[in-house]
């Protein structure tokens, strides 16, 4: 089980979740969560997934504790986000660990959804990042040939949010910049189907998502 701390993103605390095991070499996971914010699915994902691999996994909250449970709420809430409080969240939160972790530690990035951006996004600023996970999400914006570090994708089958054109360009986009990528679909599943508070969830397509993140992250993490 981990603990809710306080980190300054310039200047200006934000609050996340960190998990620490007893015994962890110099790796580390930051977890960006969903538009529903920072919820039991997301601290849960981060107790499990440090577990598994033995390492840190730091989950920022982009919504000061704020969480939605409908559509309607959580689409309010990322609306209302603003882009460069986020995008400083996101920094603050693979700075931090970093530095806990010490000059020799090597990081991954994984995001759910809204999340997946910032999943993304991080490794092309900070090169301390080694590799990338994103569940449903992630695949719009320039960023994609702005970092070199492989990338693991799990997408739903069938998803208004994330399209088959869309995925596949995704994937395309990654592959012409010369990068590694792994992009898994789950058949009978749609958007949110990792998330166990979700009517989407789907517990098998889940396991199955969490532990080829497992193998993918141990690889490249050293675990």
């Amino acid at each position: 089980m981990g603990t809710f701390e306080t980190i300054q993103a310039g200047g200006t605390p934000f609050r996340a979740y960190a998990v620490t095991p007893a015994a962890t070499g110099p790796a580390g996971v930051v977890l960006f969560h969903a538009w529903w914010g920072l919820n039991d699915d997301v601290v849960g994902f981060a107790d499990r997934l440090s577990g598994a691999l033995g390492c840190v996994v730091l989950a920022p909250d982009m919504y000061a504790g704020a969480i939605a449970t409908t559509i309607e709420e959580a689409d309010r809430l990322s609306s209302a986000l603003d882009e460069g409080t986020a995008d400083g969240i996101a920094l603050a939160s693979v700075d931090s660990l970093a530095d806990r972790l010490g000059p020799s530690a090597r990081l991954a990035a994984v995001g759910f959804s809204l999340g997946a951006a910032w999943s993304m996004w991080t490794p092309a600023e900070r090169d301390r990042l080694v590799a990338s996970v994103v569940y449903y999400g992630g695949v719009q914006g320039p960023v994609l040939a702005r970092a070199s570090v492989p990338v693991l994708g799990h997408f739903a089958e069938t998803d208004p949010y994330e399209t088959d054109e869309g995925v596949a360009a995704f994937e395309e986009a990654l592959r012409s910049a010369g990068r590694e990528v792994v992009i898994h679909r789950y058949p009978g599943t749609g958007h949110w189907f990792a998330e166990p508070s979700r009517d989407a969830y789907r517990a098998e397509a889940a396991d199955l998502a969490f532990e080829r993140t497992v193998a993918f992250l141990g690889r490249r993490l050293g675990q």
